[in-house]
């Protein structure tokens, strides 16, 4: 094992990848609704690995020669990114005032008699002795999602799918950066790709699992409104600025 080309490659790849982007914008939000967060960290984990084998196997260098799929890509990653924010937008103005916290919710029967409870005789004593039961019930732990109902596992990967293969700034970092860095290392260019991955690995999962730290924070719909706010301004900036000349 080289050892060294691995702690650069996990270096490089982490200094990369940490920079706020719509990717990670997108999966600190799956963080914070506890949505599908395994298996958006696991796409984002293994679209980077796969990306970064691309471009230590020499795939950068096809790109160069092709400088006009990165001008499609480019523009159809600020068409996504614009849409996206839009859809941020429009939840910060009219948010469904759902929030991440914990309710109360327990359901009597019909009749009026506790689970496992039999009937009583009618009367005040019977009515205060149901009353404490109910009282005394146990509150039933709910979660409701900042963004009102939850959407579908495929739907939910499609999004992160398209954040990831659509932007640009993926294939630069990755493809060719990486891979001009990881071929500099020689024979251990390998291991400088399996440095560069666990970097993935590591980031992606610590950023959505980590994310539901802030779920006291996000108890309000007023918070999820500033949150998908800001969600809309950096979207939109990304978009801008992969269409701005360069």
């Amino acid at each position: 094992m080289d050892l060294s080309s691995t702690l650069a490659g996990l270096g490089l790849g982490l200094s990369l990848i940490v920079a706020i982007g719509a990717q990670n914008v997108f999966v600190l939000r799956q963080g914070i609704r506890r949505e599908h967060v395994f298996a958006v960290a696991a796409v984002c984990a293994v679209s980077d690995a796969v990306l970064i084998l691309a471009g230590v196997s020499g795939i950068g260098a096809v790109l160069t020669a092709v400088p006009w799929l990165v001008d499609v890509v480019r523009w159809a990653g600020a068409a996504f990114l614009a849409g996206y924010a839009v859809l941020a937008a429009k939840r910060a103005i009219r948010p469904s005032g759902a929030t991440l916290g914990a309710g109360a919710s327990t359901a009597a029967p019909s009749d009026g008699t506790p689970d496992g409870a039999a009937p009583s005789a009618s009367g005040p004593a019977a009515t205060t002795a149901a009353a404490g039961t109910l009282t005394a019930a146990p509150a039933r732990p709910t979660r409701e999602t900042g963004a009102g109902a939850r959407t579908t596992l495929l739907a939910t990967l499609g999004t992160c799918l398209a954040l990831t293969w659509l932007n640009p700034h993926v294939y630069l970092d990755t493809v060719f950066l990486l891979g001009s860095v990881a071929n500099g290392h020689g024979e251990g260019r390998w291991w400088f790709a399996l440095g560069a991955a666990l970097g993935s690995v590591l980031w992606f999962f610590g950023l959505a699992y980590g994310a539901r730290l802030l779920g006291r924070v996000l108890s309000t719909p007023r918070a999820w409104r500033i949150l998908d706010g800001v969600i809309a301004v950096v979207m939109l900036a990304l978009a801008v600025s992969l269409v701005l000349p360069r």
